[in-house]
């Protein structure tokens, strides 16, 4: 059962990150739950809460010209991926 659930999880990163990609922000948030906690490891920065992630990313004062994942992995309750955003 685990390993579907996992499909599932990995399935619905994928859509994430295609709608980033498109610029969907609406549909880029649908995946977060309301008290999902973002932690920036190189900035140090902790978002916590859904709304507050939305509101951060679609208030950048300078957006992202793109950005590339390097690695997607996890299982269970915990996922991370491995990214790096391009700035013009």
């Amino acid at each position: 059962m685990l390993a579907v659930e996992d499909q599932q999880i990995r399935a619905a990163l994928d859509q994430h990150w295609a709608a980033s990609v498109a610029g969907d922000l609406e549909r880029e948030h649908d995946i977060y739950d309301d008290h999902i906690v973002v932690d920036y490891p190189q900035s140090r920065e902790r978002i916590v809460s859904r709304r507050n992630i939305q509101a951060l990313c679609g208030h950048h004062a300078s957006k992202p010209a793109g950005f590339t994942i390097r690695r997607i992995i996890g299982n269970g309750d915990l996922w991370i991926t491995e990214y790096v955003i391009i700035y013009d």
